[in-house]
């Protein structure tokens, strides 16, 4: 039977997990950069799209390149655990710009639809933006790494950075 570490020392180990930190860190940027390409594109400010999915660009796939490019700059770029993640990275932009996409086309459909079609009139509307585009894809899986490898080199965990402003500050 395996028992969960609940003790303070588990959670130093996740905060010094700087693979886990850095591909949050690319996923939250390109979060962010959601709004501002809002601002650009569309001239709104639409601070909801943080909270969306789909859109410009991809914070999944810049979760999962960062995730991956982290994992082969500390375990080697020939170790199965990068091969692994490089995989999972794939399966998600894969279903990013296909299945996930499709879905939404269909929701899209299904809203177009008459009300008295429906025995029961829906509530709301189905959510159409939920994959992305190709180019959408690509330019997170672009932020991933962008973001990862640097914080890995230059910075470190986020225990490391807490230490280390300890120091400075302390």
């Amino acid at each position: 039977m395996i028992v969960s570490d609940s003790s303070p020392s588990a959670w130093l180990g996740l905060l010094d997990n700087a693979v886990l930190a850095w591909g949050l860190a690319a996923c939250g940027l390109a979060q962010l950069s959601k709004l501002i390409v809002e601002l650009i594109l569309y001239r709104r400010w639409r601070p909801a799209v943080l909270l969306e999915t789909g859109g410009m660009p991809s914070s999944h796939s810049a979760l999962v390149t960062g995730t991956a490019a982290g994992v082969g700059w500390e375990m080697g770029f020939d170790h199965s655990g990068f091969a692994l993640a490089a995989t999972v990275a794939f399966v998600v932009m894969y279903d990013a710009s296909g299945i996930r996409r499709a879905a939404g086309f269909t929701a899209a459909r299904v809203n177009l639809l008459p009300v008295e079609t429906w025995p029961t009139p829906p509530e709301k509307q189905l959510k159409e933006s939920l994959g992305h585009t190709r180019f959408e894809v690509l330019v997170g899986s672009l932020i991933g790494p962008a973001v990862a490898l640097p914080g890995l080199v230059f910075v470190g965990s986020p225990l490391h950075l807490s230490q280390l402003l300890g120091m400075t500050l302390g």
